[in-house]
């Protein structure tokens, strides 16, 4: 650092120089500075440590961040740090105070910060001034009183501190402090060392900014005098609708008025509504233009206009043209098909024609709603879509009256304005996902939309009006009826899709999901074709789902890697995609194909389940320990699952001599079953015999074949009850390469719905009793005692097999 002095000479000194930024220090004036800049920062320190004055002058352009000489202002003020303070973002915030005026005499060579020699500027007073500096005393005084007034940025206490300035010189600089002028204004009135011209300068500046503030004012006043004429916009108005029909111009307003009335003569309308309409528009000619009112009649009978009352498509009336367009889009869905080819047929033969009501049922992906598309397509009618999942609000539904602020109509008169139509397909998708609340309940307002006895006179609470439905054909979708209020599932003809077969899967993959990725990707039948055995490969190993929703995806992933191979090699050789090859785009297989327990275990069961997504292999484990006669229970079971277990224990406790067992053998042991995958709840009374047959199994130290699996409910008696499902059960058995089924024989008839491939790959075992169920579970001992009991006299029933 640079260890300054002051010189010898008189009123010379020495001292940092802190360039200001727009600000001019004045004598007298206490001003916080926040510093940044490194030499700055470095004038400050070294004038603390040296305990130093520093010179506070301005910068010419408060856009330089590098100052040097020459940006500098000569003139400046001589001050004091009363504090310094550094703050956390590196800068530094100084206390200084103003205490003479000074002017730079030279510059003196410092890398770290501007030092500068410096003289005091002295105060010079004009012979015979007296008179004249007070009475610009006065005038600056009562002037300022005014600035003040008018400017509201001079703090109260100021006046204070400006009266008792005994000093003429002190009472300047303490005003020019205050005044919001500009720099360079302020500047000049720091280099006036004559006190009577610096007091003459201030009271000139005074008087132009007082000029200044009262022309703000005029504009302020102004401004707000012209807001007070808005009250008076309808008058004006009214005026210039005067002078309009004096011109023999017409109104816009009555103009407007007229378009209406024409509308309402060419748009044919119910009875009901068209009197509705000329109500409301014989109170819309009574009101003001401008009015709120008005815009909500205008906007209620815009709706009745927009409405489709009694547009409508023709039906097809080739039904042999449909059925090739419901093919052409699906593979399989055969009693979708017929029963839209049927309700063609009716209506074809029909005079009276109504709409139907379905209501799609199956896991995700099995196409339920591109169905419904298909289906507006082959019928030639308009498709519109609600989806209904989450919704909770019952005006989402009937609307809101119109006499709320932004009023609308429900969603159902939404859509048919939209589709243009009065008889479109309409899909109302995933009703099984509608929810309540005390907004009102959703699905209570469905029972109008979809009840074929109501829907002629539907009510949307914004149109106040009947609007007929009758003619829509309504489909709703849903993966679970459990959900669906009974009131709702009565007026809809329930359609069950259950899942794809592995050769429905193929075909669809080879028909349509290829050729619908390879477009959406960009790829040609020249740039990659997939092999039977590589859709077989995708479907085994990288898909496990009732529909083909992820089979699309993976299709999709393979398509997208092969494209950036296009692009990033510049092929243009065919690409095909084989059974070995799919690995390379998918990676690790994600699912064992054809591996159920890789051998027959005791206390091992594999029992078959519904889900939402379609059916499942359940494996169900028993074990017995020593204990206290407790069953034990994991694996989350629901309430009825576990009395289903409690029912199978206590059916082989009933059988124990017929098993061989001792009297009272439970008294000392514990059975614990569990059904894997623990974290899924599991619930349902279909694996009873599954369960009986896992407990017997562990008691007996039987094995139970892996390639056998079973489905039905078990009574204490040992009977075996029919259950639910089947189709989606046998077909999980079908994509698991399990061998034999054993179900109960009373679903006997449900077989009709299987697919014939799927009943030849499965031998089915028809059963009446557990007994019997035992008898086909157990692995033969050896080959001359095949089975390890007899059934006892109380079981009854035998056996029925089907190999199909």
């Amino acid at each position: 650092m640079f260890d300054f002095k002051e010189e010898e000479k008189k009123d010379r000194m020495m001292i940092p120089l802190l360039p200001l930024r727009d600000v001019v220090v004045f004598p007298h004036m206490i001003v916080p500075l926040f510093v940044g800049r490194e030499k700055s920062i470095n004038a400050l320190e070294s004038a603390m440590r040296h305990e130093k004055g520093i010179f506070l002058a301005a910068q010419k352009s408060a856009e330089i961040d590098e100052p040097v000489e020459n940006d500098v202002y000569t003139v400046g003020t001589i001050g004091n740090i009363i504090q310094l303070l550094r703050l956390p973002d590196g800068t530094v915030k100084a206390l200084v105070e103003g205490v003479k005026r000074g002017v730079i005499k030279s510059y003196i060579p410092n890398e770290d910060f501007f030092l500068v020699d410096v003289e005091e500027l002295s105060e010079e007073y004009s012979p015979e001034s007296d008179t004249k500096m007070e009475a610009l005393i006065r005038s600056i005084a009562e002037t300022f009183a005014r600035y003040a007034k008018l400017s509201r940025k001079v703090p109260p206490e100021m006046m204070g501190t400006m009266s008792s300035a005994d000093d003429p010189a002190k009472f300047a600089d303490t005003v020019a402090a205050y005044m919001h002028v500009k720099l360079d204004e302020r500047q000049k009135v720091l280099e006036t060392a004559d006190v009577v011209k610096r007091l003459e300068k201030i009271y000139a500046l005074l008087m132009a900014e007082i000029e200044i503030l009262e022309v703000e004012g005029r504009i302020r006043k102004r401004v707000k005098s012209q807001m007070e004429k808005t009250q008076k916009d309808y008058y004006l108005n009214e005026q210039m609708r005067a002078i309009q029909k004096e011109m023999g111009e017409e109104d816009s307003f009555k103009g407007e008025i007229k378009e209406l009335e024409k509308k309402l003569k060419e748009k044919k309308l119910s009875e009901e509504a068209y009197q509705k309409v000329e109500h409301e528009m014989k109170k819309l000619k009574m009101m003001s233009p401008m009015s709120a009112e008005a815009t909500v009649v205008r906007n209620y009978i815009d709706w009745i206009f927009d409405l489709p009352w009694y547009e409508k498509t023709e039906d097809k009336e080739n039904l042999k043209e449909s059925e090739m367009i419901l093919e052409e889009d699906h593979y399989g869905l055969k009693k979708v098909k017929e029963r839209i080819l049927e309700y063609l047929a009716v209506q074809i033969l029909s005079k009276k024609k109504k709409g139907s009501i379905l209501c799609f049922v199956g896991p995700p992906g099995v196409g339920k709603t591109s169905i419904a598309k298909s289906i507006a397509r082959a019928t030639n009618r308009k498709f519109v879509r609600l989806s209904l999942g989450g919704l909770r609000d019952e005006a989402e539904i009937r609307g809101h009256r119109k006499t709320y602020i932004g009023a609308m109509p429900g969603k159902i008169i939404q859509l048919l304005k939209k589709a243009g139509s009065n008889n479109p397909v309409f899909c109302l998708d995933e009703i099984d996902k509608l929810s309540s609340d005390f907004r009102g309940d959703p699905a209570s307002a469905l029972l109008e939309v979809l009840d074929p006895e109501q829907n002629i006179a539907f009510n949307d609470n914004y149109l106040e009006v009947d609007y007929d439905l009758s003619d829509i054909m309504f489909i709703t979708t849903a993966n679970v009826l459990q959900t669906i209020p009974a009131a709702l599932q009565d007026r809809t003809e329930v359609i069950r899709i259950a899942g794809y077969t592995e050769p429905e899967k193929l075909n669809i993959a080879r028909k349509y999901l290829v050729a619908k990725e390879m477009e959406a990707n960009g790829l040609t039948e020249k740039d990659i074709a997939f092999s039977d055995g590589a859709l077989l490969t995708i479907i085994r190993k990288y898909t496990r789902e009732a529909g083909v929703r992820n089979l699309e995806r993976e299709i999709a992933s393979v398509c997208r890697k092969v494209a950036r191979r296009i692009v990033t090699n510049g092929s243009t050789r065919k690409i095909k995609v084989s059974s070995k090859a799919v690995e390379k785009y998918l990676g690790i297989p994600r699912f064992k194909f054809g591996e159920v327990e890789d051998r027959d275990r005791i206390g091992v069961t594999v029992g078959l389940a519904w889900t939402e997504v379609g059916g499942e292999l359940l494996t169900i484990e028993s074990s017995v320990l020593r204990g206290a006669g407790k069953l034990i229970l994991t694996g989350k079971l629901g309430d009825v699952m576990q009395e289903s277990a409690q029912a199978a224990l206590t059916y082989v406790r009933s059988r124990a001599d017929d098993f061989g067992l001792e009297e009272n053998f439970y008294k000392e042991l514990d059975v614990h079953v569990h059904v894997p995958e623990g974290a899924i709840p599991k619930d349902g009374p279909s694996a009873g015999i599954a369960m009986a047959t896992s407990i017997t199994s562990a008691f007996l130290k039987k094995k139970v074949r892996s390639d056998l699996a079973m489905t039905g409910e078990i009574t204490l008696r040992g009977r075996v009850l029919p259950i639910g499902g089947l189709k989606e059960k046998l077909l999980a058995a079908h994509r698991g390469h399990i061998k034999t089924v054993i179900i109960p024989s009373e679903n006997e008839k449900d077989l009709a719905d299987i697919p014939a491939n799927v009943l030849k790959e499965l031998e089915v075992v028809f059963v009446e009793t557990v007994d019997d169920v035992l008898e086909r579970a157990f692995v033969p001992e050896d080959k001359t005692e095949m089975y390890p009991y007899k059934p006892g006299p109380a079981a009854g029933g035998g056996e029925m097999r089907i190999n199909a």
